[in-house]
């Protein structure tokens, strides 16, 4: 999306509100708690989903986000249940796996957690921002696959894996990808040139640039592909939102004026990613924004 079809976007154009039944389904958010996540965990109970996990960092706050999505939604019978995750630490991606494996059912994760962060700071030995936006959370998505492939043969149904994804990703420079034999991964992590202030839509691009081929690699190895794809994996755009991801920069006069003319409230964004939930094949691979597929 050119940068004035990202104006037009933000100002003129609404997201529909999402209309699609997730009746009887079993539906993993990560960072529900607030924000995004958290409008998209009421969009997902309000669609009749059966089973709804919380993913969170804190189980105190997700706590309260249970009790807020279960009053938003009074009328609707469904299960909610708050799980630690740390998508800093390998570890817990792992014990997480471990415990989706024993539910009878998955039928969507939302890689929603993400962090922007404009310090430099490690965490498993890559910078944050990469390990959590990145490499976290495709750890994650490939530990969760058997699980959902094991769903969709089991219930007939398509599971999807839905990314967070940036319109950021269309303008953002990356020039470690001229890195000298290829070491990209390691000149992403050196302090001395990491350029920060555009991390976190490098971070976006490099998340499409893994759908592109996990999707790829994910067809190769179907067994038998006139039945279609048992997984589809894409990848989500809110757009634009007041969620205080740039927290760190809260006293910035430029975010304030941003957010006070362009931002989405976290609703209407979050409608684009209950969009990469519910879609079909045809969204498989691909880049969502506004609800559409965009190549």
């Amino acid at each position: 999306m050119l940068f004035p079809e990202f104006l037009y976007a933000q100002l003129i154009t609404t997201p529909p509100v999402p209309t699609a039944s997730l009746s009887e389904q079993t539906v993993i958010i990560t960072g529900a708690n607030r924000g995004l996540g958290f409008e998209t965990a009421k969009h997902v109970a309000r669609l009749g989903a059966a089973k709804l996990i919380l993913a969170v960092r804190s189980t105190s706050a997700g706590e309260v986000a249970k009790t807020a999505i279960l009053k938003a939604n009074p009328s609707k019978s469904i299960e909610i249940e708050v799980w630690p995750l740390d998508m800093s630490s390998y570890a817990s991606i792992k014990t997480f796996a471990q415990r989706a494996e024993t539910l009878p059912r998955i039928d969507a994760l939302v890689n929603n957690a993400g962090i922007a962060t404009f310090t430099y700071t490690r965490a498993e030995e890559n910078e944050s921002t990469i390990t959590v936006n990145l490499v976290s959370t495709f750890l994650l998505s490939l530990l969760m696959l058997p699980k959902l492939r094991e769903s969709a043969e089991k219930f007939g149904t398509t599971p999807r894996i839905t990314m967070i994804g940036s319109e950021g990703q269309n303008w953002v420079q990356f020039n470690e990808r001229k890195a000298r034999d290829g070491a990209i991964l390691e000149t992403l992590n050196d302090k001395a040139t990491a350029d920060m202030e555009n991390r976190y839509f490098l971070s976006k691009l490099l998340v499409m640039y893994c759908v592109r081929e996990l999707a790829a690699q994910m067809d190769k190895s179907a067994n038998d592909s006139s039945k279609g794809r048992p997984v589809i994996l894409n990848c989500a755009a809110p757009g634009y939102c007041a969620t205080g991801l740039t927290h760190e920069k809260s006293d910035s006069l430029q975010i304030k004026i941003m957010e006070k003319v362009l931002a989405r409230h976290v609703e209407v964004g979050s409608r684009c990613i209950v969009s990469g939930v519910v879609r079909g094949q045809e969204s498989h691979g691909q880049y969502l924004s506004e609800c559409k597929v965009k190549p």
